[in-house]
């Protein structure tokens, strides 16, 4: 009976069964290897030590969309798990505070029965009937329960770490209750650590608008992309590890492909392992522009297409504009190519930067945000 491809072994360019494809390229998924961000949780790995009050116990992640802030809290929580320490993961959609209570409860349930000084493992946020801002009685009680969990935990010798992501989506009033009641468990000398991620515009308006003042004492890491170098070392190594023969050149060419950029990373190093299994175990130019090409369809489609979605047409033409230029684009620019005045090209830019679609670039000038989104905006039928 013919080998079928459902039952077909992927050997490596020695014969050797392939492993399993370590590239993950899905939103917040840990990758094989996180790239460029050495010391960034230090000061956070600190914290733990230090417990109530320590700098790194509140920290905000910002930068572009697939840059990784996800993939960023993710670690957070490892390290705080490997500490001991409890963890409540969400995202900033309508009623997070109360799921966030939820879970405390359930923390204080699963805790109080348990031995003293047990470590202590993440509890998933569970649903919760609250879907708008707590009443005034309702923050009441969901102070209390926390100042009596973090008292708990305290006399077990941890604490308790809250993430949210997407805050820049977050409901102001919810934001600013959170934001109050941990501050007011760090005055009582709490072990509450705080890590929030964001797009960068929207953040730093979130925390300009006074809604959270305490929080502008953050320790803010706006994320950025790896260096190139660092991302053919790694395809290098990990291509090696599996004996997939590649030439360096093209190992140089996929890196390049990538940008630094994170969730790149993953989708080239992915497709490129999926062309070695279909071709025992060697990557050719062919298979490589294969590999390269299928991750930009894949980034168009998972990254790109998401971020317009909700964009209007006169932001679409704001962006057209910039697709015109191979660099950065000037605001004078852009408003001559869309015949707009100053103040409307400046409320188009304020849109763009907090949607997470385009970046400052200098004085009076922005560069888009998202990888492949220029060489996307050209190619659409109509567009420069």
């Amino acid at each position: 009976m013919p080998e079928t491809e459902t039952h077909k072994t992927h050997t490596n360019s020695q014969g050797a069964p392939l492993k399993e494809n370590p590239f993950r390229p899905s939103a917040g998924a840990t990758p094989p290897q996180i790239l460029g961000r050495a010391g960034v949780l230090d000061e956070f790995e600190y914290g733990l030590r230090l417990g109530s009050g320590a700098p790194g116990l509140l920290t905000i992640f910002t930068g572009a969309r697939g840059i990784g802030k996800t993939v960023m809290l993710g670690a957070a929580h490892d390290i705080a798990r490997e500490k001991g320490w409890a963890v409540i993961s969400e995202t900033a959609t309508t009623g997070f505070m109360g799921r966030i209570g939820e879970s405390m409860r359930g923390i204080a349930e699963e805790l109080g029965s348990g031995p003293v000084n047990r470590k202590i493992t993440a509890i998933a946020a569970a649903g919760f009937s609250i879907t708008t801002q707590l009443p005034p009685e309702r923050q009441v009680a969901w102070r209390t329960m926390g100042e009596e969990l973090l008292k708990l935990l305290d006399d077990h010798g941890t604490g308790l770490i809250i993430t949210v992501d997407e805050i820049h989506a977050a409901d102001r009033g919810e934001l600013a209750q959170l934001a109050a009641s941990v501050q007011h468990f760090i005055q009582d000398r709490l072990p509450i650590g705080l890590v929030f991620a964001g797009l960068p515009a929207a953040v730093s308006d979130l925390l300009n608008e006074g809604v959270a003042t305490f929080l502008r004492r953050a320790d803010k890491i706006d994320l950025h992309a790896a260096a190139v170098r660092e991302v053919e070392e790694s395809f290098a190594a990990t291509f090696s590890h599996a004996s997939i023969k590649v030439s360096p050149g093209l190992v140089r060419q996929a890196a390049e492909a990538t940008g630094g950029y994170p969730f790149l990373i993953q989708l080239v190093g992915y497709f490129l392992w999926r062309e070695a299994e279909g071709n025992q175990g060697s990557l050719t130019s062919e298979a490589v522009d294969r590999a390269i090409a299928a991750a930009n369809r894949r980034n168009v489609r998972t990254v790109i297409e998401a971020a317009l979605a909700a964009t209007s047409p006169k932001d679409l033409d704001f962006l057209a504009a910039m697709a015109e230029d191979d660099g950065p684009s000037l605001a004078g620019d852009i408003g001559r190519r869309i015949g707009a005045k100053t103040n409307l090209v400046a409320n188009y830019r304020s849109r763009l930067l907090a949607a997470g679609l385009i970046e400052s670039a200098g004085h009076g000038k922005v560069t888009f945000a998202i990888p492949g989104l220029r060489q996307h905006l050209r190619s659409q039928p109509g567009r420069p």
